[in-house]
């Protein structure tokens, strides 16, 4: 096939044979590599671009680069997170792994084939992180292609993990040693009112969790229980983490952050309800989680449609009530468009030495990273009028993060003794 990239982004023609349809997909996919190479050498120029203008105007060395792997991440829309691997990755293929990056852009090699590599050989020395780059991706001088093109993606990993292994055995051992650092619980929605709970543990442990829920789903079935086993490894696993039994004796106590309206929560209303950090409930269901555990209700003030109604402060740090509010308002997930991560700081759109009000309408949930890189130089944003928050970032590029689903345009101040008064953020047990 001898199109160009406008003709194949166009599609096949009318009538093209079964052999030319997948000579199509074959050919997409090759432009598919390329452009992530391209992408990558773009995001490494950028960065030494943005290191320049910096050092320019006197950041500190130690500052350098900030804000890049936002606008990457902001650019290829994914979170804030992925921008900086993207990053790391592109500076990695650039500089110590010349081969994979050639069969990226002969488009033979996918970036998640080139993430594999680079990240089997992070622990080793840039000069044996060269050795497994050509061993495995270097292209044959009579044109032969390199053994990993044709790889599966868990061969791939093996052939990486085994080279490095007989490069540096130590440092792979220290890093598995050092990997343990890193075990945490995550969660996220899933459709249907349910979430995905992971966990990464030291093998050993994940292990025997594992074996712990197998052998409690064998005495279930030996006691004639019906249910499935994915269905008694997840109720076990509640069970123990909750403190819940079966037979109902027992209920976990839990805070629940729930914004719905008084009527929705006494059944005279079907409006749906919001989670912190899942997003919208059908009312029923909100309603039956409430009366299944001992509830602590956290209660925020709402106007008949469910919209929250804020406050403002004259402080520059935001007082505890607004802070709740805005996370909450927020569903609990950075506002930076593409970014999922969890809010860890609530802060000012229009910095408040600019004149950014400490209220609603001004104040943004953000996680660490995008609280970080808008500080850098050159990074602005500013509140809209429909609850959105404007971000401009260095290069003039403008990002727009929609409202949240909870929000009031143009709500009525409130002061911090009214905003108590009328309900906000008032704790109250609820009968099971």
């Amino acid at each position: 096939m001898n199109e160009t990239v406008d003709q194949l982004l166009a599609g096949p023609p009318a009538g093209a044979s079964e052999g030319e349809l997948v000579d199509w997909i074959s050919r997409l996919e090759e432009v598919k590599c390329i452009a992530e190479a391209v992408q990558a050498e773009a995001a490494v120029r950028l960065e030494e671009a943005t290191r320049a203008r910096q050092a320019e105007a006197g950041v500190p060395f130690r500052k350098l680069g900030e804000g890049v792997a936002s606008q990457v991440a902001l650019a290829r829309r994914v979170s804030p997170a992925k921008g900086a691997k993207l990053l790391g990755l592109a500076k990695i293929l650039v500089a110590e792994m010349p081969h994979t990056f050639a069969l990226m852009k002969a488009g033979l090699f996918s970036q998640w084939q080139a993430t594999i590599l680079a990240r089997e050989t992070a622990c080793l020395s840039m000069e044996n992180r060269r050795v497994v780059d050509y061993r495995l991706c270097a292209l044959d001088p009579d044109g032969e292609l390199p053994a990993a093109v044709t790889m599966g993606l868990r061969q791939l990993e093996n052939a990486a993990k085994k080279l490095a292994i007989t490069l540096d055995q130590e440092s792979v051992v220290a890093r598995a040693a050092n990997a343990e650092k890193d075990r945490r619980v995550s969660v996220r929605p899933a459709p249907d009112t349910m979430t995905w709970l992971g966990a990464l543990l030291p093998v050993k442990d994940g292990v025997a969790v594992y074996a712990a829920l197998d052998q409690a789903v064998k005495a279930a079935q030996a006691a004639g229980d019906e249910r499935t086993t994915g269905q008694v490894m997840a109720d076990t696993l509640v069970d123990r983490v909750t403190g819940r039994t079966t037979d109902g004796s027992a209920k976990p106590r839990v805070e629940v952050k729930i914004v719905m309206t008084a009527d929705a929560l006494t059944n005279d209303s079907d409006q749906p309800a919001m989670v912190e950090g899942y997003g919208p409930v059908p009312a029923t269901w909100a309603r039956e989680a409430l009366a299944d555990a001992e509830v602590f209700v956290r209660r925020l003030f709402t106007d008949p449609a469910g919209n929250l109604v804020a406050m403002e402060s004259r402080s520059r740090k935001a007082p505890d009530g607004l802070t709740e509010f805005i996370t909450t308002r927020d569903g609990g997930i950075c506002r930076t468009n593409g970014c999922d991560a969890p809010i860890r700081n609530v802060d000012h759109a229009q910095r408040h030495a600019d004149g950014g009000k400490t209220s609603a309408e001004n104040l943004q949930g953000l996680c660490e990273r995008c609280n970080q890189a808008k500080e850098a130089l050159g990074w602005q944003a500013r509140p809209g009028p429909d609850g959105s928050i404007i971000t401009v970032t260095p290069t003039g590029h403008i990002y727009t993060s929609p409202p949240p689903d909870t929000w009031r345009p143009d709500p009525p101040p409130l002061s911090r003794a009214e905003f108590m008064l009328r309900g906000v953020l008032l704790d109250y047990p609820r009968a099971a």
